[in-house]
């Protein structure tokens, strides 16, 4: 069988809900890791988050607390199907410079949202929310 590594940053990850998406396809976590800085987080709308590569240059660009996951590769279109629209599969730059593919948000689905990058990921944010 073949596998592809595949870095999620949002509602795929462990213990949150659409993990089963991972684990129904049979893909393994892997490890955390964090992004290159060369990235920018925002919440849609509260729901899940949406990541966007940006030039390095940007005095935005954060690193951001990623999964990488090991995912059978007939299983990744079922997994990226079942993602929320606006999202889809990009390479995403591991701090370690390793280039794997991700989830990435498209430009058009942060339009009018809140912009989470100074968290550095989706779990520091969820955290952070449920002290309000």
């Amino acid at each position: 069988m073949e596998y592809v590594t595949l870095a999620v940053n949002g509602t795929l990850m462990r213990g949150l809900p659409l993990e089963p998406h991972l684990t129904e396809v049979g893909a393994v976590f892997i490890q955390e890791r964090l992004t290159e800085r060369c990235y920018r987080l925002w919440s849609v709308e509260d729901d899940h988050p949406a990541m966007l590569r940006v030039p390095r240059e940007d005095p935005r660009a954060v690193r951001v607390a990623v999964e990488v996951w090991q995912v059978p590769l007939e299983g990744l279109a079922r997994i990226l199907m079942g993602e929320p629209e606006g999202l889809t599969v990009g390479k995403v730059l591991l701090e370690n410079g390793e280039t794997v593919l991700g989830v990435l948000g498209e430009p058009e689905a942060i339009r009018g949202q809140k912009e989470i990058s100074e968290f550095g990921g989706w779990r520091a944010y969820l955290h952070a929310l449920s002290l309000q």
